[in-house]
């Protein structure tokens, strides 16, 4: 089902985010969008 794989997708970058931020000491919450589509965009090079 595409839905569902659009859904992983996202989850799985989202998730890619978190940790990243995580690892950088910050929360999402704090971060510009600047600074999570950087998060974002390795996110999408990874398969």
């Amino acid at each position: 089902d595409a839905l569902e794989k659009t859904n992983r997708k996202f989850i799985k970058r989202f998730q890619y985010l978190e940790t990243k931020a995580q690892e950088q000491g910050k929360k999402l919450q704090d971060m510009t969008l600047a600074e999570m589509d950087v998060f974002w965009n390795e996110a999408k090079k990874i398969k």
